[in-house]
């Protein structure tokens, strides 16, 4: 029989929607996806060198736990460079990406029946990770007209005495949306009144950022410093998605739960692998400011094409690489079968089966009203992508 904790738990529905599409397209179907949270850019060529020198050079063993001491190192001086944040190697833990040391953070934090508030549209694994630790997922839905953040009144709103912690991604998957200063500092003042709240705060697109520069809660409230775990890696800024690697910074309290964890878990990630994020951290960014610049120019392209269509609005994100669309004018239309649109999944599905479109419905990220398309996919795609979208938009009535 199998567990009850796995038979609750939901596949993630970015990957679901991925593997249809890639289904369907061995299939012979012409698909165009937009589905991926995934730079279509290849890893820079410093970094691979430096992983193909560390095999050279026989570093195949295991490491240790954390991440090598070099690695760890490299991040302290990067988060001294970048974020103008002190912290000790040993405040540092290295995990098989990004996705794994937000889980291992909530299960080090979370006990059974502790609430962890996360603002919608959310990524979708997160409720699931909190469902995997027990803990009760505590969803406050943000607006459209306030770019998807969570205000500090939702916030306070929130918080009960079953309050454990609070995820933040900023920019944000899935709609790219990213915190101000002023707005962290509003959260920061309600967190302030309430000391037993931690924060996981998940900065993994740090360097996809286009008009502001990127603020995480730590440069606003430093004081909040021993309750926040810093989430960060290197598959987005610097395309390393296969290389699976990322980290966590937090005190030393939560890096010994963690490291525990992970000791029974997974152990360190791979040894080439923290070659490759250490050369990533002491190289050159120039690679991914150029990166960053071909993704302003796709998401200035989308934002302006989606408000040019018939019931559809679109912000502009501050970050990532994702626009979030809200299509609620289409909900309840029908296709020309006569059957409905009820909702964005069913949307989504329509555009996939009959346009060869893939994206991924809001419902997967509790925002029922839009979709997530994401611009890590070339312009001739972006532009495909956008006449299917208009035509199946238009054969809806």
């Amino acid at each position: 029989m199998i567990s009850q904790r796995a038979q609750n738990l939901q596949p993630s529905a970015t990957l679901k929607v991925t593997g249809r599409a890639k289904e369907l397209k061995r299939q012979g179907k012409s698909i165009v996806s937009l589905s991926a949270g995934e730079p279509d850019f290849k890893t820079p060529k410093h970094i691979c060198d430096a992983a193909i020198k560390a095999i050279q050079d026989g570093f195949h063993g295991y490491t240790m736990n954390p991440g090598t001491p070099e690695l760890r190192e490299a991040i302290c001086a990067k988060l001294k460079r970048d974020n103008n944040l002190d912290f000790d190697p040993s405040q540092i833990i290295c995990s098989n990406g990004a996705k794994q040391s937000v889980g291992f953070s909530i299960l080090a934090l979370v006990d059974p029946g502790d609430e962890v508030i996360i603002p919608a549209p959310y990524w979708v694994s997160y409720p699931e990770m909190v469902r995997l630790a027990e803990g009760k997922s505590v969803t406050v839905r943000t607006s459209f007209e306030n770019n998807f953040k969570l205000t500090a009144e939702q916030l306070e709103k929130a918080i009960t005495p079953k309050t454990k912690a609070l995820i933040l991604c900023s920019p944000s998957n899935p709609t790219g949306a990213q915190y101000s200063a002023e707005e962290l500092e509003g959260l920061a003042e309600v967190l302030r009144k309430h000391p037993e709240v931690y924060v996981i705060s998940d900065e993994i697109y740090e360097y996809i950022v286009f008009e502001e520069e990127h603020v995480g809660i730590l440069n606003v409230a430093p004081d909040l410093k021993d309750r926040v775990v810093l989430i960060n890696g290197f598959s987005k800024g610097f395309a390393m998605t296969g290389w699976r690697l990322g980290y966590l910074a937090a005190s030393n309290e939560i890096v010994s739960a963690v490291s525990k964890i992970q000791s029974q878990e997974t152990s360190a990630p791979s040894s080439i692998s923290q070659k490759a994020g250490e050369a990533a951290y002491k190289g050159s960014l120039d690679e991914v400011k150029a990166m960053r610049e071909q993704f302003k120019k796709r998401r200035d392209y989308l934002v302006q094409t989606l408000n040019s269509i018939e019931g559809v609005s679109c912000f502009t994100p501050g970050g990532a690489f994702y626009v979030f669309p809200d299509i609620s004018h289409y909900l309840g239309s029908k296709k020309p079968d006569g059957s409905a649109i009820e909702s964005s999944t069913d949307l989504c599905l329509y555009l996939l089966d009959e346009f060869g479109l893939a994206l991924v419905p809001g419902d997967a990220f509790g925002e029922p009203n839009g979709v997530r398309l994401s611009y890590a996919a070339s312009m001739d795609d972006l532009e495909e992508a956008m006449n299917r979208f208009k035509k199946g938009l238009g054969s809806l009535s």
